[in-house]
């Protein structure tokens, strides 16, 4: 495989594993972005000319794919809607991006026989009980509790319904909380991080017991190329790095690593349906492919992303102050 097809790949995990594909194989890469807010062109800044072009356009538009998948030798799936507190307000784009989406590259790759990877997350599986001792596997029952989780599972299962009825060979991979640089501002720690950075206090929601398994983009994109290269036809993999840390202990971990105070922050309002737990076994993917995350220590991982974000101002400042304005509007 040395033509890849990525979509989404101007967003934050894609544009990851363009860099990471480009700067590890030989492999040529095609960008296709829908150029929504969330993705960002300064993303891929840099990148070889003669080896990544990007196209302009919707996953969904059936004439568009048909030409870019009959030139690819695989497809990269990580576009998709992704914010929960927008998939709660209006779910439609959801709906339309991540099953819709899925659908005509899934008929595309069923046409040319194109190897397909889809990307999806570990929201699908809902959530584990804070004192539980278990992790998801590759065998947990799904139980979405969002317009975006559901949407998620919807496209995950359409997958493995084109493998099994017409032989297309995919993989799924579903991966826990991603950090790390060019991610939007809008999430978790990069808000947190850009917050400071501009002065103003942290925001947590609710009490912040909420525990989500962190993995660093980088370790994500070494996983799904570990996938895309070596992986069985039909099978599912866990992507996590073993880094469950509750939303509390984040927040005064990135303070501290910024120099502040680690209790200066506030706390809002939780989300609805905010998802308790979350955390993954990735023991198939060790075991089976021999892949093993570069930063097993989030605490480094964190601080190379802090160092990040005080280094790219230009790229994050733009989207800032409307950002905050959204979450100030509900009180977030």
């Amino acid at each position: 495989m040395t033509r890849l097809l990525v979509t989404g790949g101007a967003g934050f995990i894609g544009s990851n594993f363009v860099h990471h594909v480009l700067a590890h194989t030989d492999h040529h890469v095609t960008v296709l972005d829908k150029l929504t807010y969330a993705g960002n062109l300064g993303s891929l800044i840099g990148l070889p000319e003669h080896r990544m072009k990007l196209v302009h356009g919707d996953i969904a538009d059936a004439s568009i794919i048909d030409g870019l998948v009959a030139g690819a030798d695989a497809i990269v799936h990580f576009a998709a809607e992704s914010h929960n507190d927008n998939s709660l307000d209006n779910p439609e784009p959801f709906l339309h991006t991540n099953v819709l989406g899925t659908f005509t590259l899934l008929e595309a790759a069923r046409k040319h026989s194109t190897r397909f990877h889809h990307i999806s997350t570990d929201e699908v599986y809902g959530d584990l009980q804070l004192d539980d001792p278990g992790r998801f596997t590759e065998t947990t029952p799904y139980n979405p509790s969002s317009p975006y989780s559901s949407t998620k599972a919807g496209s995950d299962l359409l997958v493995r319904a084109w493998v099994r009825s017409f032989g297309v060979a995919a993989t799924i991979s579903n991966c826990s909380n991603n950090y790390g640089p060019f991610q939007h501002v809008e999430k978790f720690i990069p808000r947190q991080i850009t917050n400071i950075l501009r002065g103003i206090r942290p925001k947590l929601y609710g009490e912040g017991r909420n525990v989500r398994d962190w993995i660093h983009a980088d370790d994500h994109s070494s996983a799904v190329l570990t996938i895309l290269e070596q992986g069985r036809t039909g099978e599912t993999y866990l992507v996590g790095a073993n880094g469950e840390k509750d939303n509390k202990t984040v927040v005064e971990l990135i303070l501290s690593l910024m120099g502040q105070p680690a209790d200066a922050y506030d706390h809002v309002n939780d989300r609805a349906g905010h998802d308790l737990r979350y955390a993954i076994d990735s023991t198939k993917l060790r075991t089976e492919l021999g892949w093993e995350p570069k930063y097993g220590d989030f605490e480094q991982g964190l601080a190379a992303t802090v160092d990040w974000y005080r280094r790219h101002e230009e790229w994050w400042s733009p989207t800032k102050s409307a950002t905050e304005a959204f979450y100030a509007r509900l009180g977030q």
